[in-house]
């Protein structure tokens, strides 16, 4: 068989969702046809067959990984899902709600009782107890401090005391550290003894008796060393610190720009407190990107694909009533110019050209402008040459389009003066989106609002409105 027939055969083996909704139709055949009876035979409840559907289904959950049975219960039902839910092993509980998105989790330890929840979090670090910790009850999080050890309740106090958008709410405690004043050789002994190495450990933290951080040995560097050197001789001391303090967006930027594995977390005394890996950077990338569009949707949070129908409600209504009235205002815009429509119908048919150009393009600048705020290219010296910046890509993509749009509706309406009318407003228009598009997230970064939250909502109400305004307007001063 051919390298092409493999890559085939891999394009149209099912997914772990494919093969899980195939054994659970299985087992609801069954039992579909059971509650089909009259008088519901228990035997065939209790079957040798439904047995076997049960068994298969659970082996296959015990082969995947956590990722992917967070994956499948995120897309089934509620009914589907908490059947699921129940075949996962203890064990494996916590690593799954840990990746489980923050609305489905909910739906999740609702189910479970607090001996469950408990029992979920023993197979967990400090580090990621305290990234479920704000959504389990209170009285379960007293149980779990009180059955970790002295060291470990410490890291989670440490930890949760951190916020969420701070490189402290990333770090791991979980790191191997030396002194410089050893041999290659004894750090490789102690690597030995060592039941596992830590996950994405490229480097060894490099230490005093204090705890300060004095560099890093990288694992390279000690594989191919003399044994008898000194750690001191091949450490380097070109490194990258972390505070726990700094917002985690830095750290995100100087992983992407360092091609980083881990890097420390110090102190203001450069005492070693513990790391940030790519893996975390990673979730917290994906998580801010998926926040970042929720926002600009007018969504306050990530929704449960098969949650309740007022708990959707209620994470949408806000944005919905801002777009009525936004709606109401651009409805009143065009009532004011009901003279002019009626005498040249033809303006009714071209207003939605304007206003849909002009969201577009308004959107188009938001979203750039959110990216750049994200990472911190922004500021406000630069502020203004951006404002300028887009004002001159507005101008001439208003010129280029206004002039097809205006050749177009000249050849359709026989109207020269409506076809420059077109034009001058589309490209007034793009100039209210590119202006709005620029001081929209600023002026929320300025007040301490998210940028992302609710601007593609705005941009799109402010150019439908102006769009109207601007295009009726010229319409009623040069055509009537």
């Amino acid at each position: 068989m051919t390298e092409t027939d493999n890559d085939n055969d891999q394009d149209n083996s099912p997914t772990p969702l494919q093969q899980v909704t195939f054994l659970l139709r299985k087992y609801k055949l069954v039992e579909g046809l059971v509650n089909l009876q009259d008088a519901p035979d228990e035997s065939l409840v209790h079957s040798a067959v439904q047995k076997q559907n049960l068994s298969e289904l659970q082996h296959f959950l015990d082969q995947l990984h956590p990722a992917d049975i967070a994956v499948i219960l995120e897309a089934l039902p509620m009914e589907d899902r908490l059947l699921i839910w129940s075949m996962v092993k203890t064990d494996r509980d916590g690593e799954v709600l840990l990746e489980t998105s923050d609305a489905v989790r909910e739906t999740l330890i609702t189910d479970m009782g607090n001996h469950e929840l408990v029992a979920a979090t023993e197979y967990l670090d400090a580090d990621e107890i305290a990234d479920l910790a704000p959504d389990l009850p209170q009285e379960v999080m007293d149980d779990v401090f009180r059955s970790l050890p002295v060291e470990e309740r410490e890291q989670l106090r440490a930890a949760m005391s951190y916020p969420e958008d701070s490189v402290g709410a990333l770090m791991d405690f979980d790191v191997i550290t030396i002194r410089e004043d050893v041999r290659m050789e004894v750090v490789l002994r102690y690597l030995r003894m060592l039941e596992e190495m830590p996950d994405h450990t490229d480097q060894l933290f490099v230490v005093d008796r204090n705890e300060q951080l004095k560099g890093v040995l990288l694992i390279n560097r000690l594989l191919v060393s003399d044994p008898d050197t000194l750690v001191a001789d091949v450490m380097t001391n070109e490194m990258i610190k972390l505070h726990p303090d700094d917002v985690a967006q830095q750290a995100a930027n100087a992983f992407e720009r360092y091609d980083l594995v881990s890097a420390s977390v110090v102190d203001d005394n450069d005492k070693l407190l513990g790391r940030v890996t790519v893996n975390t950077v990673i979730d917290f990338i994906r998580d801010k990107a998926e926040n970042d569009a929720l926002n600009l949707a007018g969504l306050s949070e990530e929704e449960d694909l098969f949650a309740p129908v007022l708990k959707s409600v209620q994470n949408r209504w806000v944005w919905l009533a801002v777009n009525l009235v936004t709606a109401f205002i651009a409805s009143r815009v065009i009532g004011l110019f009901e003279d002019s429509i009626e005498k040249l119908v033809a303006l009714a048919a071209l207003m939605p050209i304007i206003a849909g150009i002009g969201g577009n393009s308004g959107n188009q600048t938001i979203t750039m402008i959110v990216r750049a705020l994200a990472l911190d290219q922004i500021n406000t010296s630069s502020a203004w040459k951006l404002i300028t910046k887009e004002v001159g890509v507005s101008i001439v993509n208003g010129l280029l389009w206004g002039t097809i749009v205006g050749l177009f509706t000249f050849a359709i309406y026989q109207n020269a003066e409506l076809g420059l009318v077109m034009t001058l407003a589309l490209v007034l228009n793009l100039l209210l989106a590119a202006l709005l598009g620029v001081l929209i997230p600023l002026t929320l970064r300025k007040f301490g609002r998210d940028p992302a939250i609710g601007s593609s909502v705005m941009i799109t109400a402010v150019t439908d409105s102006g769009g109207f305004f601007i295009f009726l307007g010229l319409a009623t001063v040069f055509l009537l």
